[in-house]
């Protein structure tokens, strides 16, 4: 990577040129710079200039991914060329929102690990966009993530509608339902996602339209919290309906809305990279866990 590149990494990474240079041992003018040569070739300014840090431009985020891919592609690259057998070694970086975390992504790397035993699988627990943006950054080789519209910063492997329902304790009203429609739960203390969750901006979306007043009893970003609070009251829980994850105990009813047909749960790669064969054998269980469900 060429010097002026590195160290606008270094920057991006730390948020500071001093700490930047401190960390490549230089003076922090000689990397001040390298950094304004870097904007003066590309023509736009990479970093905000704060009074406590340096922040990436949109420009910046863009180039960060481009020197991320090509640093992950190269190493890539090496570690394929030394590998005996690319299927059987090496690491596959998963980026997935807390509830694909529950039970889908480790049953489809449990399922290729039964395969390729020298697989080594990492996952990163986060937010939807933050998974996708990590298959971008190259940071990660999947993202298994809800979307609510088309994108075209991935290549999108799988894309399906995953069903919500709502989750209640034994012996609710609403356990001997079929189905309900926002009506129905809104009568009822509601354990929700935090707002900024893509089930919660279309059930905030669903609800405006029907001109409801729920009560939410919980929010929270984990799942475990939430069926845990319909569990223990006349609550209920709103959760997708991802087959396997289903915990015993709890009824799980189809919410009907055409509002949550916007969300689908996707499986992203980075654009341009062909993925390893052991990412691909990871891909394919993936999608077969997720058709399964759907």
């Amino acid at each position: 990577m060429p010097s002026a590149l590195a160290y606008f990494c270094e920057v991006a990474r730390t948020g500071s040129v001093t700490e930047a240079a401190a960390s490549q041992h230089l003076a922090p003018s000689a990397v001040s710079r390298q950094i304004a040569k870097l904007e003066r070739d590309v023509g736009v300014p990479l970093f905000a200039r704060h009074a406590r840090g340096m922040t990436l431009t949109e420009a910046g985020h863009r180039l960060l991914a481009h020197a991320r891919r090509h640093e992950v592609e190269s190493s890539t690259l090496i570690a394929e060329i030394r590998s005996v057998d690319a299927t059987e070694h090496g690491t596959v970086t998963v980026a997935c929102t807390e509830g694909f975390s529950q039970s889908v992504v480790p049953r489809a790397m449990a399922s290729v690990h039964r395969t390729h035993p020298s697989v080594t699988f990492t996952l990163d627990v986060v937010g939807r966009e933050e998974a996708s943006r990590r298959v971008v950054d190259a940071r990660a080789d999947v993202a298994v993530t809800f979307s609510l519209g088309r994108r075209t910063d991935v290549t999108v492997e799988h894309s399906i509608t995953v069903p919500i329902c709502a989750v209640v304790a034994p012996g609710h009203p609403l356990t001997d339902r079929d189905s309900v429609d926002l009506t129905d739960i809104c009568a009822y203390p509601l354990a929700l996602s935090t707002t900024g969750s893509s089930q919660r901006e279309l059930f905030d979306a669903g609800v405006r339209l029907e001109g409801l007043s729920p009560h939410v009893g919980l929010q929270c970003e984990r799942l475990a919290p939430i069926l845990e609070f319909a569990r223990s009251s006349d609550g209920v829980a709103l959760v997708s309906d991802l087959g396997g994850d289903r915990k015993s105990g709890l009824t799980y009813i189809p919410l009907v809305h055409p509002v949550f047909a916007q969300r689908r749960a996707e499986i992203h790669t980075m654009q341009g990279r062909p993925p390893s064969p052991r990412t691909v054998a990871l891909l394919d269980a993936l999608t077969d866990i997720l058709v399964a469900s759907g």
